[in-house]
Order: structure tokens, then sequence, then C-alpha cells
């Protein structure tokens, strides 16, 4: 029994790699899979960022939210390393600006050229939309308490503001091609001065959910154009990002987390203040450093397959993580309050629990992918439209490669 099982076993693995050959050999030989590999760190990054600091609280018959930041800020280095949206719009710009310009080349208008970029963000949010209209009306007239269903709504929706920026960066990308990183910077500095400095509304802040993202999308333009080719723009960004961050944090006051954090009077991220800017150019340097090594990487057909299936994935993942994460608090809610689920994020043990339950919510976000994936590609009406099943259909070598193409 043992012996059928290890065969089995062997089996599923060899047919495995089969499978992430035939991926491998499909690719076309002038892939960047340094771009692919980048922009799936940075969505899994995003995902595993939210699902350790966001903790759902059960109080009495109420959901609130907080962070294991808010009760111990010396964890700030966790959002160090899981706060990547930087990473994300450096690859947006590099991507969108080499898309742009092989567009016009090939004389597509840019009206189809941005209808095209866009159903791919926007296809799936309807199915999001959707779910939750109907999960929050069920909640309402089933006598939910309205700051319970505030509470899910919000986390569930939090993360189409990025879809929002990042579609509004793509529709100007053809103005957006010569821009200088340096302009949208200048204009984050002088925000911060007169929010901080000079009193002014903080609302101007909000000029910065523009500029401050501008920073790395026109970084990824300047990757495109080859000026960050070489070693030293990326040292450059990397030592200046990190020296310009450490100095704002240590000396203007801002905060050492670089995720929102309850409670806390300045947010780096709602909207992104000058510290969250320098800190994406930092990210945006080691980035680019790693870009040879992660291309030595991705020739390992078994690693590029998992990349390549996380790209096709990218948005299903992004958009329904949180659901995911509160779907698993919510049904586990009957079996009381459970450490690192439930409870108040104010100690190790916690995050204990809480590294516990992250298999629990990759799980429940394996359902939400295979219930809504279809949606990412060519609509729920047509079937089988998944990752592994469209490079299963095309497995001549031209098929394959006008599929992956077409996710660039």
């Amino acid at each position: 029994m043992g012996q059928g099982a290890a065969g089995q076993a062997a089996e599923r693995h060899s047919a495995l790699r089969r499978f992430a050959t035939r991926v491998d050999a499909a690719t076309p030989a002038d892939r960047d899979r340094a771009v692919d590999a980048l922009r799936a760190f940075a969505i899994l990054g995003v995902v595993l960022g939210h699902w350790l600091v966001t903790a759902l609280v059960a109080d009495g018959g109420t959901l609130r939210a907080s962070s294991p930041l808010q009760h111990m800020p010396w964890l700030a280095p966790i959002s160090w390393a899981f706060q990547t949206l930087s990473v994300f719009f450096l690859v947006g710009g590099h991507v969108a600006t080499r898309s742009h310009t092989a567009a016009r080349a090939k004389g597509t208008p840019y009206r189809q050229w941005l209808t095209a970029r866009l159903s791919r963000l926007f296809k799936p949010v309807a199915a999001v939309l959707a779910l939750w209209t109907i999960a929050a009306t069920a909640l309402l007239l089933s006598g939910a308490e309205f700051d319970t269903i505030h509470t899910l709504v919000k986390l569930a929706l939090s993360p189409l503001w990025f879809l929002l920026v990042f579609a509004a960066l793509t529709a100007a990308t053809p103005l957006l091609t010569r821009l200088n990183p340096l302009w949208p910077l200048a204009v984050v500095l002088h925000v911060d001065l007169l929010r901080f400095g000079l009193g002014a509304p903080q609302s101007l802040g909000w000029v910065n959910l523009a500029a401050g993202w501008l920073v790395p999308y026109t970084l990824g333009a300047a990757w495109t154009r080859g000026e960050l080719d070489r070693a030293r723009a990326g040292w450059i960004l990397l030592t200046g990002g990190a020296a310009a961050t450490a100095l704002l944090v240590a000396f203007a006051g801002y905060p050492a987390s670089m995720v929102g954090v309850p409670g806390q009077t300045i947010s780096n991220l709602n909207p992104p203040t000058l510290a969250a800017v320098t800190f994406g150019l930092a990210q945006c340097g080691l980035a680019l450093l790693l870009r040879d090594r992660l291309r030595r990487t991705m020739r390992r057909p078994l690693v590029w397959a998992a990349v390549a299936f996380v790209n096709l994935s990218a948005m299903t993942i992004f958009l329904w993580h949180q659901t995911a994460m509160m779907a698993t608090t919510a049904a586990a809610l009957p079996a009381g309050r459970l450490p690192g689920l439930h409870t108040s994020p104010d100690g190790l043990g916690w995050v204990a629990f809480r590294l516990a339950w992250l298999p629990v919510f990759a799980l429940a976000l394996t359902a939400c992918w295979t219930a809504f994936h279809s949606y990412e590609h060519r609509g729920p009406r047509r079937r089988g439209n998944g990752p592994s099943r469209v490079i299963r259909r095309h497995r001549g070598p031209d098929g394959t490669r006008a599929r992956i193409a077409h996710r660039a």
C-alpha cells in the first residue's frame, strides 16, 4: 500500500515536470521572465502582507478590524517585506510602455490598445462586486451589525483603489513615456512639506495618490527606454531610497510602518507619503538589481511554470485574497473565538497562530480561484479558461506563445 502511494506520488511529480517542460518550451525565447517573476512576487507580497497584518476581532456580535502593528509597532519590518506595490507599478509602467510602443509600431489605435489592457483589469471586478453586493444585502436582512458589514465590505473592496489608480496611469501612458520620475517625486515632496510643515489641509495629501505611484510607474518607462540597464542605477535607487526613508522615519516623524495602522495619525500608504515613495525607490532599485538572477532562476521549468500560473491568475488572486481570509474567519465563528483568527492581535502568540492559519487562507483562496478565475480571461460563459487549461489546450508552441504574449 505504501509502495502504491509512493508510485502515485512519483507519477504525479513526473507529470508535473512534463507539464512544466511544455510550458517552458512554449515560452518565446525573447520573453523577459524576470518581469513576470517580479510581478508574481509583488502580488504574493501584497497577499501575504494583508493576511499577516489584518485581523478581524470578534467582539460580541461585531467583527472589527485591527492590526498586530497597532499593538506591536516593533513588527514594522513585516510591512517592509510585504508592501510591494511599488514593484508592481514599476513592472506595470515598464510593460505598458513597451506594449504601447509596439502597438504604435503596428498602427494599432490608442483606443483599441487601451480597451484591451483595461478589460484585463476590470472584467474580474464584476464578480467581486456582484458577490459582495449579495453578501452585504443578505447580512443586512439577517440583522447583522452595521459596523460588521462595513468592516467586511471595506476590506473586501479595498483592493479596488489600486485598480483605479493603475487604470488611470495606464490610460495616461502615452503622456508618461518621457516623464522624468523626479517630477512626480518633487510633487510628493512639496505636498508633504505643505501638509506637515506649513499646516495645509490634510486633504491635499490625496494629490500624492497619483504623484506617489507615478514615481515607480515612470521608472518602469525609463526601464523600457534602457536608462536603468546598468547596475549603477539599481544601486543608486536602493541606497538613496533606503537612506532617505531611514532619515524621514528617524528625524521627520514619519511612521516606520509602510502600511496603514488603525489608530495611527499618519498613514504612509493612505495617501502615499514621501517616506512611502522613497521606500518604493529602494524596492525598485533592489528589483532592478535582481533581474539577472531572476532570469537565471526562471530557466528552471518548474519555477517558471509556477510564476506563469501566478501571472495568469494575478487579478483573481489579488481581488479575492481578502474575501478568502474573511470567509475563513466567518466560517470558524461557530467554533468560538479562535486564537489568531478572532482574537486581538496583541502578542506573539497571536502571530504564531496567524502563521498557522495561512495554509487555511490559501485553501480558501484556491476555492475562490476555482469559482472565479474564468472571469480573468474570456468571461464566465466560456469554461476552461484557467491558466493550466489554456496551456494544456495549446500544446503547440504557436498557440501557447500567443496566449502568454496576450497576458504580458
